[in-house]
């Protein structure tokens, strides 16, 4: 395995475990990113979102479970999506409503890059 396998694993491994610290430390923010479909609490599906990235940071740190945690990550970051959907169909003000959307197409890499330390591994 390559040094920039490792790395960009690293880097990847180092985002989920970032946005884990954030959904865990105030899953309050979080709250409003989350449909009103989905059943039970909002904050324990943020709190279990934080839970998921912290797993798949854990996963494709190491070697030996990089190729799982890769799969994992990709397969979190589409299914986050609808909750990034909801976040712009929701947005209270014209310029929450931009970031949002503009947040919207950032999903694509972060799949391919879970996908590609994946396939790497």
């Amino acid at each position: 395995m390559s040094s920039d396998t490792d790395r960009t694993a690293l880097g990847l491994s180092a985002l989920l475990g970032t946005a884990a610290v954030a959904h865990l430390a105030a899953p309050h923010v979080f709250d409003a990113a989350l449909p009103d479909w989905l059943p039970g609490r909002k904050r324990d599906w943020a709190v279990g979102s934080g839970f998921a990235e912290l797993a798949c940071a854990a996963l494709v740190a190491h070697p030996r479970s990089r190729r799982a945690g890769g799969y994992a990550a990709a397969a979190l970051f589409v299914a986050v999506f609808p909750g990034n959907l909801h976040m712009a169909a929701e947005a209270r003000s014209p310029r929450a409503r931009a970031v949002t959307l503009l947040r919207l197409p950032l999903q694509v890499p972060l799949v391919w890059w879970g996908w590609r330390v994946g396939r790497r591994a």
